[in-house]
Order: C-alpha cells, then sequence, then structure tokens
C-alpha cells in the first residue's frame, strides 16, 4: 500500500453528523470572530450559539481542546494529496501544503489569531501537536526513510535531522518572516536544492 492510499484515522466514539459537527465548528468560529478569547469560550456557550445541546457536543468531542483542535484543522488547507511517484514529488506535495497554510494564515486574520492564542494554552497546544503536528511529522519522516531505502538519498544520513532540513526552510519564512514571499515553485525550489546535496554519489567511471 503506498503512502497515498494510507486509510484516514478512524472515527471517534458514536458516528458523526457532519450538519451538527458543522454547526459547532461554525459556532466556535463566530465567537472567536466576535473576539471572545479562547480561554473564555465554554461547551455551553458554544453549544448555545451553535443551537445544539451540550450533550450533543460531549458526544462528538471530549472536551474544549480536542474540538478546537478541529476548529483549526477545518480552517485550514486539506490534507496533501501525495503523489506516490517518487520521494521528490511526496516531499514537493507536503511542502506545497505548508506553503499553502502559510499564506491562509497570512490572510486569515482569525486562523492566526486562533494559533497564537493556542500556543497560550498547554493543554489545547498538546492536543493540536497529538492529532496534528506529530502524524504529519511521521508521515514525512517515512518519505524520507523508503527513499532511502529506494536509493534515493545517501545511506549515511540522518533522516531526523534531514527532516527538519527540509521541512524548515518553509516553516521559518510563514513563522518567524511574515514579510517573505511564498512564491509558486517555492516548494520545489527547496526539495531540488537539498536533494542536489543528498543524493547518493555515482563512483566516476574507469
Amino acid at each position: 500500500m503506498s503512502l497515498a492510499d494510507t486509510p484516514a484515522a478512524p472515527a471517534r466514539g458514536r458516528p458523526r453528523s457532519e450538519g451538527i459537527e458543522r454547526a459547532v465548528i461554525e459556532g466556535v468560529m463566530k465567537l472567536l470572530e466576535d473576539g471572545v478569547p479562547l480561554a473564555e469560550l465554554s461547551i455551553e456557550r458554544i453549544a448555545r450559539t451553535a443551537g445544539v445541546g451540550k450533550a450533543t457536543i460531549y458526544r462528538r468531542w471530549s472536551g474544549k481542546e480536542e474540538l478546537f483542535v478541529d476548529v483549526v484543522r477545518s480552517a485550514e488547507p486539506p490534507a496533501a494529496q501525495l503523489p506516490g511517484t517518487s520521494m521528490r514529488d511526496d516531499l514537493v506535495a507536503l511542502l506545497e501544503q505548508l506553503r499553502q497554510r502559510g499564506l491562509l494564515a497570512r490572510s486569515s486574520a482569525i486562523l492566526h489569531n486562533v494559533h497564537a492564542q493556542m500556543k497560550s494554552s498547554p493543554k489545547i497546544w498538546a492536543a493540536y501537536h497529538t492529532t496534528v503536528v506529530a502524524p504529519r511529522r511521521e508521515l514525512q519522516i517515512e518519505i524520507l526513510r523508503r527513499g532511502q531505502a529506494a536509493g534515493e538519498l545517501r545511506a549515511d544520513l540522518d533522516i531526523e535531522l534531514l527532516n527538519d532540513m527540509f521541512v524548515g526552510p518553509m516553516l521559518f519564512r510563514t513563522l518567524m518572516r511574515p514579510d517573505a514571499e511564498l512564491p509558486d515553485g517555492l516548494s520545489e525550489q527547496i526539495v531540488d536544492t537539498l536533494l542536489e546535496g543528498l543524493r547518493p554519489v555515482s563512483p566516476p567511471s574507469a
């Protein structure tokens, strides 16, 4: 099975109603747009805004942390669709998703605000890291390991470090340099520049 065919994580708890979930998530977004801080959002207030009962929310989310992660995830670009044709193409697809996310964060005041508030809440940030950041990193490392096994990378490379080298430039531009451009083709440029020095070196011909 290819990485592109990796099944999605199983749904939590009872079967979900997309209409109810959407109403709850949109209710949270409305409160955030109205300037209500994350710390002041209660399940009761969210339920009232969404027009549902508190029990309805708790049947779908264990608490505010899990709900807020889904709210942020719904506002971000969809997960990258991996071509599965080569390590290089899969890496480009993953970086492109990060680039699109960076562009959206710059254009969406609410998404930027939510990310800033999440980092001030250890429980929410931990939930986001566990359910979004960690699986994304695991996928990136798996792609690099498969590329190394297929001979697309030198065998002596540290894959954990290598992963940081690939995603680092995009994250640095999106998080630390809000004035820096995120142009089309940047994902390909990063990947191809790094791969130039990371591919196995062919022995000189006799």
